[in-house]
């Protein structure tokens, strides 16, 4: 008997973390192309909220962003709600099929993810400084296209598999000088 409840609760938690898979958008429109979508000017404004739903912080990016072959540089620019400002810059990597991965200075290791139809997913680990401690957060990424100037983006973050909150992100691109 403990031997079964020990793997039906293995089980329980595997479907849990399974989530869902990009390729499930792959008939969705438009299609996002990351290095046509992410070249540029673009805003973005979003809020994190903890687990229960409280918003704690909001803020605004502007990414500058641009592609040489199959490297992306994303400069991202933030000014949050208290008036504090941070700066983070990803290199991007197409890896053909959909694939990419990125760095950034305060990303654990390589980002990893891909895109499919209208959706892009992305899981990261992220070093955030906290009251003079580092803490490293798991971050599952998912990105929507709606048209060519505009996306949803939500994040989950987490803690040894627990969720402390998420962010959510609407980003418009500039249009391009005429």
């Amino acid at each position: 008997m403990r031997q079964w409840l020990c793997a039906l609760i293995g089980a329980i938690g595997l479907v849990g973390c399974a989530g869902t898979d990009v390729s499930r958008y792959a008939a969705q429109s438009p299609p996002l192309v990351l290095e046509d979508y992410f070249n540029g000017t673009l805003d973005a404004w979003g809020m994190f909220q903890k687990r229960g739903g409280e918003v704690v912080r909001r803020f605004h990016v502007v990414i500058e962003a641009s592609w040489d072959g199959p490297v992306g540089t994303l400069d991202e620019r933030f000014t949050y709600d208290d008036g504090e400002t941070q700066r983070r810059v990803w290199t991007l990597r197409a890896l053909g099929n959909g694939r990419y991965t990125g760095t950034a200075g305060d990303v654990v290791g390589e980002a990893e993810g891909r895109v499919a139809g209208n959706a892009f997913h992305w899981r990261y680990v992220l070093a955030l400084p906290v009251d003079g401690k580092v803490y490293e957060l798991d971050v599952d990424d998912w990105m929507y296209l709606v048209d060519d100037r505009v996306m949803l983006n939500r994040s989950e973050i987490r803690k040894f598999g627990i969720r402390l909150g998420e962010v959510t992100l609407s980003f418009r691109k500039r249009e391009a000088a005429r």
